[in-house]
């Protein structure tokens, strides 16, 4: 198998040929077919995380096919397609898990973090942690789902019934969100970066009913806001965009130093919440109306051997939407 390798913090993935791998008891082993690339994974890449196991394949937005099954797997057959999604295992014991709240487990194992991910020509999974995909939908479209989709969706929920919902980053998974509110008959107003009227173009196109810099406010009080960008300076903007008794949600797994602001911008019971992780519950629930939706993903494509560039990409808001790694096995001088 082929594979973008993390061997050390900070610095370029390597091209690495690896030797096959079968899978153990209560695993699958599935052909990536294409895998997203999250902010997560440069948190990971730039050492933002803590305790990377390396030498690491990063990728946790992976669509592919079963080709080999460990023993004491029953509900999964070969050539069954998949998504494997960031939350990789969890322990199952813990009073967490035992309590409904598997995201926030012990002891739990994170995909191309603390275990194998995607951007590899294969990948070796936890069955209990594989969704079923069924046949609908290209790859490329779906694997954004997998990540941005899912902790989307589960912002979303945490965000409230509101009509009046602020995204503030509009990148891969508020494209996707701003989908789903609107489908659920909410306005979206969108928050950029200062002066980036390309993506507010994008947000206005996927209908939101207003878009501008996050250092504007919007022109109405928000009944609740989500913050994807991982800028700690926009809580303070959030809380003061948000009603009495409003919601602001930190959706990101990683955001530099929220700054001191005035009790003020708190009081009337307005509330800051985090995100963590997901549940296999919020997979199962967001895959089974993705369709319904009728979500259109904007991705661009690269290939594996072009993460580094899909990676610096993303850190530089080059594209719109969501970058995709496609498994080629082309020359080393490609990467």
């Amino acid at each position: 198998m082929q594979a973008m390798v993390l061997k050390r913090l900070s610095g370029a993935l390597e091209w690495s040929e690896l030797p096959e791998r079968l899978p153990g008891p209560g695993q699958i082993r599935v052909r990536v077919a294409a895998c997203g690339v999250c902010r997560t994974d440069l948190h990971v890449v730039d050492g933002e995380l803590p305790d990377p196991r390396l030498p690491i394949i990063p990728g946790h937005e992976i669509i592919g096919r079963i080709d080999a099954i460990g023993p004491g797997v029953h509900a999964l057959r070969i050539d069954q397609r998949v998504g494997i999604p960031w939350l990789g295992h969890t322990c199952g014991v813990c009073a967490y898990c035992i309590g409904g709240r598997e995201n926030l487990c012990d002891a739990p194992l994170f995909t191309g973090y603390t275990r194998d991910g995607g951007f590899a020509t294969a990948t070796i999974a936890d069955a209990r942690y594989a969704f079923a995909l069924g046949e609908s939908g290209d790859a490329v479209a779906l694997a954004p789902l997998l990540c941005a989709g899912l902790i989307g969706w589960r912002s979303l929920r945490i965000a409230g019934d509101g009509k009046k919902l602020g995204l503030y980053g509009f990148g891969a998974a508020a494209h996707i969100v701003a989908q789903v509110a609107r489908w659920q008959g909410r306005s979206v107003f969108a928050f950029t970066r200062p002066g980036d009227v390309a993506t507010q173009g994008f947000a206005r196109r996927l209908g939101a009913s207003w878009a501008g810099g996050s250092d504007q406010p919007p022109p109405e009080p928000l009944d609740a806001a989500i913050i994807y960008a991982t800028l700690g300076d926009l809580v303070p903007l959030a809380l003061r965009a948000v009603r009495k008794g409003g919601r602001v949600v930190c959706a990101g797994i990683h955001m530099s130093d929220i700054p001191a602001f005035p009790y003020r911008l708190l009081w009337e019971e307005r509330q800051l919440l985090s995100v963590a992780n997901l549940t296999r519950q919020d997979g199962l629930d967001f895959l089974r109306l993705a369709p319904e939706i009728g979500i259109v993903t904007q991705t661009t494509s690269y290939p594996l051997q072009q993460a580094n560039q899909a990676l610096a990409d993303l850190r530089a808001g080059r594209f719109e939407g969501a970058a995709v790694l496609l498994p080629s096995t082309g020359d080393r001088d490609e990467i």
